[in-house]
């Protein structure tokens, strides 16, 4: 077919009669015309009516998609021969978008739509339309069905279902076609093409014209390159000691496609490490990330091989032909040595002793090794911090746990200590275990009674009469249970004990009659004993008071109200004698505080006597602020010690003539100031022996005194040796055992 018949194709199909414009079909009528469907008239008229045919079919309507007005979109109109135009009719519209999309007016049956229409989402809509009487809401008529088509408009660009196509083109073709000049075009070799087309009119002749366009073709990719792995055999390495779960390395395989057809999924099919290894693929940097999946163990095993693949994840059926879209690599790992800390045998020990064993037998031995190939020797010590009574000690070298002390499982039971065991070339590497230590009862305690019994008889009493009943305890715990026998120490004419085998006693009378003022006190022993082996018995006094009762045995008074009040006196008045005991005592130590305080005098008598050489302060001192307590200034001019004055606050027995000194220069130093009145003072008989001591401003050029002060104390980071506590004799042996910086276990 040449261009020529193809225009006129073209023309002839643009010239054809459209038969279904929507300008036609879908007419808007701004106002709706009424399609009267029947209508009765009276008769009376005269006139012949005859039954109007309807000008269209009402149960199906057309409607234009994508409407752009402003305004509802009319749909169409409903109308019933019932309607008279009065209003009594009213229509209602049910169904598909019904109230929504489309709405009808009630009055005059007008359907509109609301909003624009895609044909593409729903291409017709369903809906039942129906008239009622608005007064009485009966329907005038069935509901009907009716379908709103929707009318489809140029509104949507072509799209291509696949995004490479092949194509062949016949010769002499006149249409042009672009395709690819070269077979199987790789975008990893090229990717940005630019072809420029140019089209001629009258055939290419002379004379023609010709125009030119430019196409930029890009080529797209297609996953029609496997992954490969850069090396076929990668090398990590691990310590022993890695957490489960830690990265160790990380393997990665190229693909020279990109995005999704770049995308590879790594796992290990093969290998003796596929139980201790996982392999993770990262999403990100489409890497493989080796992690641990069990504990390593340097002495068990220090080399695993596996084999990892990495696949591609979108592989394209097309490309099939180019092989496996897959490779594999060998990873093989190394595991390090690292010093690791001692094992224990177990997780924890338990170990039973009877309470009554002799100090130093062992009770149990804790056993560990070092795991690593040097196998270092290992160094036992109990953690002092769970046995700060030091009721055990641990040998050192082969771990065996021995008492130090005594046992008593009456004051505890259970003992949990914590052995540490460390490498002796590596004491930083150490492990902790529990030890529990159970303490099995012995029967080594003696019942006793179980509370302090204040036990009376009546005067009155008769033989046999029940006085007190008694019961006993044991700080020991017997398997079978405790068991208690009662019995007097000795024959008693007066009391009795009564065994009633409950670990309960009574004790009775055996005569009738007592006097308080014959006897008011009864002592009664009573011997209390278990059945646990070896048998403990202990003997227990009951004290028994003998009182005044009456006929019921009510207790009226005992004989201890004559030993209190022996004299007559009320407690009342014993309680204030003693009161006024303590207040003259009171009153004869303040007098005494008062007369020994007025019997001192003070060491200046006046403010104004002012001594060269002592200076006294009514405080204990403010800084440069006690400079006011004298006038430092007659250390500083030696004119002003002419003046010579007998002291007030001593009077010398005898009185001897003041010797006159030479006056120093008035440019004398002060330092020579001080050594004259030095040699004066030192000369005159006149001056008590405390004036001897001369306090002075002046200090002197040096001060061969070194700092007294704690805040230059050497201070060291490191322990201190305490070992030298154990020559100061036995008496600081338990300090140095504490503090001291040796072993504290017993070595073998």
């Amino acid at each position: 077919m040449t261009i020529y018949q193809f225009l006129l194709l073209f023309l002839l199909w643009v010239c054809l009669p459209r038969f279904c414009s929507p300008e036609i079909m879908f007419r808007r009528t701004p106002v709706p015309q009424k399609r009267i469907l029947g209508a009765r008239v009276p008769r009376s008229d005269g006139k012949i009516l005859h039954r109007q045919k309807r000008g269209w079919m009402w149960n199906q309507f057309f409607l234009l998609e994508e409407y752009t007005g402003s305004d509802y979109q009319y749909v169409g109109k409903l109308h019933s021969d019932q309607d008279k135009g009065d209003g009594s009719l009213k229509y209602i519209l049910s169904g598909d978008g019904a109230g929504t999309l489309f709405i009808i007016d009630e009055k005059t049956g007008d359907i509109h739509a609301t909003r624009r229409i895609d044909r593409e989402e729903k291409a017709f809509y369903t809906l039942r339309a129906q008239a009622i009487n608005r007064r009485t809401l009966r329907p005038v008529e069935p509901e009907s069905e009716f379908v709103i088509k929707i009318h489809d408009i140029n509104d949507n660009e072509p799209t291509f279902p696949e995004e490479i196509y092949t194509a062949s083109v016949p010769e002499m073709s006149v249409v042009g076609i672009i395709r690819t000049a070269l077979p199987n075009m790789n975008r990893e070799n090229r990717e940005q093409y630019q072809v420029v087309i140019q089209a001629k009119d009258m055939g290419g002749q002379m004379g023609g014209l010709s125009g030119t366009t430019t196409v930029n073709i890009t080529l797209t990719d297609v996953n029609d390159n496997p992954p490969r792995f850069p090396q076929n055999t990668i090398h990590l390495r691990v310590l022993e000691s890695s957490p489960v779960g830690t990265a160790i390395g990380s393997v990665k395989a190229t693909d020279a496609d990109t995005g999704k057809n770049a995308e590879v999924e790594y796992r290990i099919i093969d290998g003796d490490g596929t139980d201790m290894f996982d392999i993770i693929t990262e999403k990100d940097t489409q890497e493989g990330i080796i992690t641990v999946k069990k504990p390593l163990d340097y002495e068990s095993r220090r080399l695993y091989t596996l084999k990892v693949e990495a696949e591609n994840t979108h592989v394209d059926p097309r490309f099939y032909y180019l092989g496996p879209f897959k490779d594999t690599t060998i990873v093989k790992i190394s595991i390090e040595d690292v010093d690791e800390p001692p094992v224990f045998s177990r997780s924890s020990y338990l170990f039973e002793v009877h309470e009554d064993i002799e100090v130093g037998t062992i009770i149990g031995t804790v056993m560990a090794r070092d795991p690593d190939s040097t196998s270092s020797p290992v160094r036992f010590s109990l953690d002092r911090h769970t046995d700060l009574d030091r009721i055990f000690n641990i040998h050192s070298g082969n771990g065996s746990l021995y008492t130090s002390k005594p046992l008593d499982r009456e004051l505890s039971q259970w003992h949990n200590l914590t052995v540490i065991a460390a490498e002796i070339n590596n004491p930083k590497e150490m492990t902790r275990v529990a030890v529990f230590v159970r303490i099995l009862d012995v029967n080594d305690n003696a019942p006793q009674f179980a509370v302090f019994y204040d036990t009376f008889v009546c005067e009155n009493a008769r033989p046999g009469q029940l006085i007190q009943t008694i019961s006993a305890v044991d700080k020991d715990d017997p398997l079978g249970g405790q068991k208690f026998f009662f019995s007097l120490a000795a024959v008693n004419p007066n009391f009795t004990v009564q065994d009633n085998e409950d670990n309960t006693a009574r004790i009775l009378t055996r005569k009738n009659g007592f006097n308080r003022h014959e006897i008011s006190t009864y002592l009664l022993p009573v011997v209390i004993s278990d059945n646990d082996y070896p048998i403990q018995s202990s003997t227990g006094t009951l004290t028994i008071r003998v009182c005044a009762c009456d006929n019921q045995g009510n207790m009226q008074s005992c004989s201890a109200e004559a030993l209190l009040l022996p004299a007559g006196l009320s407690t009342g008045a014993l309680i204030a004698i003693l009161l006024c005991i303590i207040i003259l005592l009171v009153i004869v130590v303040l007098f005494a505080a008062l007369k020994r305080q007025r019997k001192k005098e003070p060491l200046i008598l006046s403010k104004e006597d002012i001594r060269d050489n002592i200076v006294s302060y009514n405080d204990e001192g403010g800084g440069e602020e006690d400079t006011q307590a004298f006038d430092i200034g007659t250390l500083r001019n030696p004119a002003a010690i002419e003046e010579k004055k007998l002291r007030r606050d001593i009077i010398p027995e005898t009185l001897f003539i003041p010797r006159r000194t030479p006056t120093a220069p008035d440019n004398a130093d002060v330092r020579d100031f001080i050594n004259e009145r030095l040699k004066e003072h030192d000369l005159d008989p006149t001056a008590p022996p405390y004036d001897s001591l001369a306090t002075y401003a002046y200090e002197g050029n040096d001060s061969i005194a070194e700092s007294l002060s704690s805040l230059e104390s050497g201070t060291t980071d490191g322990d201190q040796n305490y070992d030298y506590l154990r020559e100061w004799g036995p008496r600081f042996n338990k300090l140095a055992e504490m503090y001291g910086g040796g072993e504290s276990d017993k070595d073998a």
